[in-house]
């Protein structure tokens, strides 16, 4: 009973770490999603790597992932 009761004065500072880790999740599946292109070329590996990898996943996908399209110059 004890365990459960350190684990509830801990649950404060587990509830921003889990908003922070979905927020980062939304924007980067977001951002997938509306991309036509992103970098190595195939969005579902991408995808994997945001869901799967918690925190370091969606970071490395926004760091290293997006793709710029380049502008046509007319």
């Amino acid at each position: 009973m004890d365990d459960f009761a350190s684990l509830i004065r801990l649950l404060p500072l587990f509830v921003p770490l889990f908003v922070v880790e979905v927020g980062l999740m939304v924007v980067a599946l977001l951002d997938i999603i509306k991309r036509e292109r992103v970098r190595g070329g195939n969005k579902v590996v991408w995808i994997l790597v945001v869901v799967l990898i918690g925190v370091i996943g969606p970071i490395a996908y926004l760091l290293f992932g997006r793709q710029e399209v380049p502008v046509d110059s007319d």
